[in-house]
């Protein structure tokens, strides 16, 4: 059989469309790609996939009767990643679970089960370092505006977090690295995509865009910070390990005053 090449959307219910394709086709040889990465084999046949929801769904319920909530989440955590390889690790786990008989979500003697419980443990973790290291600033258009820059798509993953925590106020965070963010409007969060100009810097408090009071708080967060971090008991080495260096340029403790 001649290998084939899906290509998808980059979404994740494009990439269940794919799966659905593969079993749906028989197919055997088959990579998974995004159209966006334009790779594939001097043989390959290459099949553009259309994102179909019903197909998603369908694929995702099959998924969640074979797997625990845990492995099923692992599944979505692990496509978050954008790792290079990562679909073709979670076609092989998924159609190992779609042919056992037993839940298979903790059968780490599968090296693509455990390669994914990896990859989404890491997910995880960047997860709960974006929802405590993300810092707010007041536009002059009263929404607090948020920028990051997270190692894998953890945007879908902080949602509810934010919505929850700050339920009372309309807010932003937008991802510079993959040039779309949340936006909360009071009611429900939506995805969106700004055009900033080519010079704006996101590691500045910029007087154009933000209120003169936040500027002023920044400040007041910068000389706390200060006052309160006693030099005599610093453990830089334990300090960079809860909060790694490279998330310092865009919390505002450590900007220069």
């Amino acid at each position: 059989m001649k290998h084939k090449n899906l290509r998808y959307d980059g979404t994740f219910d494009g990439f269940l469309t794919a799966v659905f394709t593969v079993f749906e086709q028989k197919l055997t040889q088959v990579d998974l790609q995004k159209e966006s990465d334009l790779q594939g084999g001097l043989f390959s046949e290459i099949e553009i996939i259309i994102t179909d929801e019903s197909k998603a769904n369908r694929v995702w319920k099959g998924i969640k009767s074979k797997l625990s909530p845990q492995g099923s989440y692992q599944l979505y955590y692990a496509f978050l990643s954008e790792q290079d390889g990562v679909e073709a690790l979670l076609l092989d786990y998924i159609t190992y679970a779609f042919a056992s008989d037993e839940n298979v979500d903790k059968d780490y003697s599968h090296p693509s089960i455990l390669k994914i419980a990896q990859i989404a443990k890491m997910v995880g973790r960047e997860k709960h370092r974006m929802e405590a290291f993300v810092r707010f600033k007041l536009t002059k258009d009263d929404v607090y505006f948020a920028n990051i820059e997270p190692d894998f798509n953890v945007l879908p993953l902080i949602s509810k977090h934010f919505k929850n925590r700050y339920a009372d106020q309309k807010w932003m965070i937008y991802d510079i690295k993959r040039q779309y963010g949340l936006y909360y409007d009071l009611q429900t969060v939506s995805l969106m995509q700004m055009y900033l100009p080519k010079d704006f810097n996101f590691t500045k408090t910029d007087e154009n865009y933000f209120a003169a009071e936040d500027l002023d708080f920044q400040t007041l967060w910068q000389d706390y910070f200060k006052s309160t971090n006693i030099a005599s008991r610093k453990n830089m080495k334990l300090h960079v390990r809860h909060v790694p260096k490279r998330y310092w340029k865009y919390l505002s403790e450590k900007q220069p005053n």
